[in-house]
C-alpha cells in the first residue's frame, strides 16, 4: 500500500470492466440461454427420452432380480474378463459385504447408472476417437476441448445440464458422460496411432480397403489401448456419481450427500466402501482383461 500512494492508480488498481457492465452482459448471456432452451424444450425432452427409457429399464432390472442371479451374473463377468479366481473370490466377498449392510438396491441403481454412462461413453468416444486418428485437423481442433472438459471442476457440468434438462436422472447421466468420456477419446485415438506402420503396409499390399483396414488391423490391435480408456471411463463414472447425486441421481452417490449434510460417518463410511468396492471390482477385471488382450495380439503379431 505504501508503493501504490506515490503510483498512479492505474498501475495499483487492475483496469477491470466495471460490474454494471458484467452484470448486464452476464444477464443477457443467461436470458438468451434460457430463451434458447424454452424454444427447444419439446425437441430436448423427446432426444433424451430414450435415454431415461434405457435407464429406468436396467434399474428395474437389476432391483427387482433375485440378488442370486444378479450375483451369479457379475461373477461370471468378472471371472471371463479376468480368468482370475482371486479377482473373482474378492467379487463375491465384496457384493455379500454390501448386501448384508443393507446397500444392494442403491449399488444395484450405481451399478445400472454406470453400465448406461460407460456404453454411452463407448458409443460417443469411439467414433470421435477415430476420427481423430485419421485426421490431424480434427486431432488439433477435439483435443482443446477435451482439455477443458478434463480440467474443468465437476461441479461446473451440473450448471449448464441442469438449465437444459433440468432436475433429474437424465441431467445427471449426462453429466457424468461429459466428465468421463474424454479418456475413451483420447485412448482410442492413441491406440489407433500406435499401430506398427509396417502392418498398415502390409494391409495396404493386399488390397485392403480404408474400412477394413479399419476393422481387421487397427480396431484389434489398438483393443487393449481401448480398453483401459474404457477402465478410466468407468473409474471416472464412478467418481462423478457423488455430485451428480445433487441433481437427483440415485444410489450409493445420493447416501454419500447425505451423509456429507447430516454428518453421519458411519452411513458415508459404509457406502463409500460399497463405491470403492465396485470400483476395484472394474479396474480389476478390466485391467486382466486389456493384458490379455494384449499377449494375444502378441502373440499373433509379434
Amino acid at each position: 500500500m505504501a508503493i501504490c500512494s506515490y503510483l498512479p492508480e492505474l498501475l495499483c488498481k487492475f483496469p477491470a470492466i466495471d460490474d454494471t457492465t458484467i452484470r448486464m452482459a452476464r444477464k443477457s448471456v443467461d436470458d438468451g440461454f434460457k430463451g434458447l432452451v424454452r424454444s427447444y424444450v419439446n425437441a430436448i425432452d423427446a432426444l433424451v427420452q430414450p435415454l431415461q427409457w434405457f435407464l429406468n429399464y436396467l434399474e428395474r432390472l437389476f432391483v427387482s432380480s433375485p440378488w442370486i442371479i444378479i450375483l451369479a451374473v457379475m461373477v461370471a463377468i468378472v471371472y471371463y474378463g479376468s480368468r482370475d479366481l482371486r479377482i473373482t473370490i474378492g467379487t463375491v466377498i465384496s457384493m455379500f459385504l454390501i448386501g448384508l449392510v443393507g446397500l444392494w438396491n442403491d449399488t444395484m441403481v450405481t451399478l445400472a447408472m454406470v453400465t448406461v454412462c460407460t456404453l454411452i461413453a463407448i458409443v460417443v468416444g469411439i467414433p470421435i476417437g477415430i476420427i481423430m486418428a485419421r485426421s490431424e485437423r480434427a486431432q488439433s481442433i477435439i483435443n482443446p476441448i477435451l482439455d477443458v472438459m478434463q480440467t474443468m471442476p465437476s461441479f461446473v457440468y451440473l450448471i449448464p445440464v441442469v438449465m437444459i434438462f433440468g432436475i433429474g436422472k437424465v441431467p445427471g447421466l449426462i453429466a457424468v458422460v461429459i466428465y468421463a468420456v474424454p479418456p475413451m477419446i483420447r485412448l482410442t485415438n492413441l491406440g489407433i496411432r500406435l499401430v506398427d506402420k509396417e502392418v498398415l503396409e502390409a494391409a495396404d499390399a493386399f488390397g485392403s480397403s480404408p474400412w477394413q483396414r479399419l476393422k481387421n488391423v487397427q480396431m484389434p490391435l489398438a483393443l487393449p489401448t481401448i480398453m483401459a480408456g474404457i477402465n478410466q471411463t468407468i473409474m471416472m463414472s464412478l467418481a462423478m456419481v457423488v455430485v451428480a447425486s445433487m441433481v437427483g441421481v440415485g444410489g450409493l452417490g445420493r447416501n454419500v450427500l447425505q451423509a456429507i449434510n447430516n454428518q453421519f460417518f458411519t452411513v458415508g463410511f459404509f457406502n463409500g466402501f460399497a463405491l470403492v468396492a465396485i470400483a476395484i471390482i472394474f479396474d480389476r477385471t478390466s485391467q486382466a482383461y486389456g493384458k490379455r488382450l494384449q499377449k494375444h495380439s502378441e502373440v499373433i503379431h509379434g
